[in-house]
C-alpha cells in the first residue's frame, strides 16, 4: 500500500501488484517530484515511492494495526523506505512487529531500502501491531513509503490448478496470472487480447515433456478459444476424449509419444484438425495403425527426372531474366523486371513442390479412420522457452566430448563447430558461440527453441545444448559426408509442414549435408524466421544471409517471403549443374547468373 497516491498497478508495477492508498489522521503527508530509484528485486512502482508519511508528533512512533480474521493467521511483511525530504537532520528508526525489533534503519536518499520478515509472523493477541520507532540519536521522525503484507494461506490440497494437479505438473514459472502482464506470461502459453477491456484468452497450450500421467483432463475443454494443444512426450493413458472434437477453435493437436489407446473418435472427421498421433502403438489412427503405405517409388529415379526438368527450366529462366542484369557490390543481382521475376519464383516454387510430392509422397491409398490430417513429425510454435526433454550439458561435458575442442569441422557467424563423441561412440557436432559473434543469448535461445520443436528426416537433429554463464553451445548429430549439391524435402517442410511456417533465409550448398546413408539434411537455422499463418504475405526483417544466394527482391525491400528461399534454391541448382562458385571475382561476370 502506498501512502498518498491513487491505486497503482500495471504497467507502473512490473508484477501487476495493486497498491491502494493508506493514510491515518495522526500522520503527516510528504511527497516529491524527484525520481526515486526502485532498483531492488521487489521493484515497487516509482510513483509509490514518491510519497511517504511521518507521524505528526515527531516524537511518537508511526503505528499500523489490524485485526486478523483468524488468530492463527501468519504474515509476511515487506516495508519500503526512501528519504524524499531535503533535510540536514538525521532520520533513524527501528521496525517493531508484535514485539520483535529490527536493527536501526536510515532510509537512503531517493533510493529504496526494503526490510522484510524471513519467516512468517503471528499476532500475539487479537490485534497485530507494526511500528516504526525513532531512535535516541535521530532528529527526525520515522518515515514510511509503502508496505506489503501477505497472509499465508493453507491449502488442504495441492496449490496448483485442478487440471494441473491431475497431471502433477511442477513448473516454477507458472505463478500469478497466466496471460498478464505480457512479459511474465507463463511459459508454454500464448494468449490473445481483442481489446484492453476484454480479458485475454489462452489460444496455445504446450505441456510437452512435462511428465504428465493419467488421462487427458476434461478441464482442457474450458479453454474455449484454444487453437493449438501440445501434449507430446508424456505418459498419458486412456482414450482420446471426444470433447476435443467439440472444441470449435482447436485446429492442431499433438499427442505423440504417449501411451494412449482406443481409436480416434469419428467426431474428429470433417473438422480439418491436424493431428500428430505417432508414438502411441495402442492408438488406432497413430502412424503404426494407419493403412499400410504402398512401396515407395525408387526415389533416385524420380529425383533424377524431376531434377533434370527443374534444372533445364531453371537455367533457361535464369538466363532469360539475368543475362542483362548487373550484380551489386556484394554479388547480389539487383532489381529485375517484376513480371519476369515473379514468373521465375512461381516456376521454381511449383517445380520444387512437384519434386517433393512426387519423390517423397506415396500414391493415394485408403483414407484414414477419420477425416483428420495426420503428420509424420510434430512441430510446435516458436513461442516456447528452452524447456524440453533434450539433454542439457555442462561446459565441462562439452570440453570432454570435444576432447578440449581438438577437431574443427566448420566455422560460421555463430562460431566454430567441433567434432565430438558422446557416450564413447555417438558422433556429434558441437557449435560453440564465439565471444565475437554477433549473436547473443536471445538468438541462441531462439535457435534452441526452434530446433527442439522441429523434427524431420531431412533436418539435422539437435542432441542437446549448453547454457552455462557465457558458455553457449549447440550439440547436433554429426553428419559425416560433407556438403550436398542438390535440394531436399526439408525446405518444403519448413514452408508448409511447420506451425507456424518458417523461412530458412540461408539456403546454400554448404548448408545441405549428407549422413552415412547419403540422406540429405538441411542445417544451420540461425537466420530462420517464422512466417505468418494469417493473411500476411511477408515478414519485414533486416536483410541477412549469404551474398550471392540472397533474393534480390528481399535485398531491395527487406520483405521476406517463402519465395526468398526458392530463389536461393534456384542458385543452388545453377551451382550444382555448372560446378562453378556462385561468386567468382576471377570471372569477367562475377555472379553465376550473369
Amino acid at each position: 500500500m502506498p501512502l498518498l497516491q491513487p491505486i497503482s498497478t500495471y504497467p507502473n508495477d512490473a508484477y501487476d501488484r495493486v497498491w491502494p492508498p493508506y493514510f491515518r489522521s495522526k500522520w503527516t503527508q510528504i511527497s516529491t517530484t524527484l525520481q526515486v530509484s526502485n532498483s531492488n528485486k521487489y521493484l515497487p512502482p516509482r510513483v509509490v515511492l514518491q510519497t511517504a508519511a511521518t507521524p505528526t508528533n515527531a516524537s511518537a512512533p508511526l503505528t499500523i494495526q489490524w485485526s486478523p480474521s483468524n488468530v492463527n493467521d501468519q504474515y509476511y511483511l515487506y516495508v519500503h523506505f526512501a528519504e524524499i525530504q531535503e533535510t540536514n537532520g538525521t532520520r533513524e528508526f527501528t521496525a517493531v512487529l508484535n514485539g520483535d525489533t529490527s536493527d536501526p534503519k536510515i532510509p537512503p536518499k531517493l533510493n529504496i531500502h526494503t526490510i522484510f520478515s524471513l519467516s512468517p509472523s503471528t499476532c500475539n493477541n487479537e490485534i497485530c501491531i507494526f511500528q516504526l520507532i525513532r531512535t535516541n540519536r535521530s532528529t527526525l521522525p520515522p518515515l514510511l513509503n509503502a508496505l506489503e503484507m501477505y497472509t499465508v494461506t493453507p491449502f488442504p490440497q495441492s496449490e496448483t490448478n485442478e487440471s494441473d494437479a491431475t497431471y502433477g505438473i511442477s513448473r516454477i514459472s507458472w505463478q500469478g496470472d497466466p496471460c498478464v502482464p505480457q512479459p511474465f506470461m507463463w511459459d508454454g502459453l500464448n494468449c490473445r487480447n481483442t481489446d484492453v477491456s476484454t480479458p485475454p484468452r489462452i489460444t496455445y497450450l504446450n505441456l510437452s515433456s512435462s511428465g504428465l500421467t493419467g488421462t487427458i483432463a476434461a478441464g482442457i475443454q474450458n479453454l474455449t478459444q484454444l487453437e493449438i494443444l501440445d501434449l507430446s512426450n508424456n505418459n498419458l493413458t486412456g482414450e482420446l476424449p471426444e470433447f476435443l472434437s467439440n472444441m470449435k477453435s482447436l485446429v492442431f493437436i499433438n499427442i505423440s509419444w504417449n501411451d494412449l489407446n482406443g481409436s480416434v473418435p469419428q467426431l474428429f472427421g470433417g473438422k480439418g484438425l491436424e493431428l500428430f498421433p505417432q508414438g502411441n502403438p495402442r492408438l488406432c489412427a497413430s502412424v503404426s495403425c494407419l493403412p499400410p503405405k504402398t512401396k515407395p517409388f525408387p526415389v533416385a529415379t524420380v529425383a533424377s527426372v524431376a531434377s533434370a526438368l527443374a534444372i533445364i527450366i531453371a537455367v533457361l529462366a535464369l538466363i532469360f531474366i539475368f543475362r542483362k542484369k548487373k550484380p551489386d557490390v556484394g554479388g547480389n543481382v539487383q532489381e529485375t523486371n517484376s513480371k519476369s521475376y515473379k514468373f521465375l519464383m512461381n516456376s521454381l516454387l511449383i517445380l520444387h513442390a512437384a519434386f517433393v510430392s512426387t519423390a517423397l509422397q506415396p500414391p493415394p491409398s485408403t483414407p484414414p479412420v477419420a477425416n483428420v490430417t495426420y503428420a509424420d513429425s510434430p512441430v510446435s510454435s516458436s513461442v516456447l522457452s528452452i524447456q524440453t526433454n533434450k539433454r542439457r550439458f555442462t561446459y565441462s561435458e562439452v570440453i570432454n566430448m570435444t576432447n578440449n575442442f581438438q577437431r574443427v569441422v566448420g566455422k560460421g557467424g555463430f562460431g566454430v563447430v567441433y567434432h565430438g563423441t558422446l557416450n564413447g561412440y555417438e558422433q556429434v557436432a558441437v557449435k560453440v558461440l564465439s565471444q565475437s559473434s554477433t549473436q547473443g543469448y536471445k538468438q541462441f535461445r531462439a535457435e534452441v527453441d526452434l530446433l527442439m520443436r522441429v523434427h524431420h528426416a531431412n533436418l539435422v537433429n539437435l542432441v542437446g545444448y549448453c547454457s552455462e554463464g557465457d558458455h553457449l553451445a549447440l550439440i547436433y548429430e554429426f553428419v559425416p559426408n560433407g556438403d550436398l549439391r542438390q535440394h531436399l524435402s526439408g525446405l518444403e517442410y519448413l514452408h508448409s509442414g511447420c506451425i507456424p511456417p518458417m523461412i530458412h533465409r540461408d539456403v546454400k550448398t554448404t548448408n545441405i549435408l549428407l549422413d552415412e546413408q547419403f540422406k540429405a539434411k538441411l542445417a544451420d537455422f540461425g537466420l530462420s524466421r517464422s512466417f505468418p499463418v494469417g493473411g500476411e504475405s511477408h515478414v519485414s526483417t533486416k536483410v541477412a544471409g549469404t551474398p550471392g544466394y540472397l533474393d534480390p527482391e528481399y535485398y531491395r525491400t527487406s520483405r521476406l517471403t517463402e519465395k526468398s528461399d526458392v530463389y536461393s534454391f534456384g542458385i543452388v541448382l545453377l551451382e550444382m549443374i555448372t560446378n562453378e562458385p556462385v561468386i567468382d571475382q576471377a570471372r569477367a561476370k562475377t555472379h553465376i547468373t550473369q
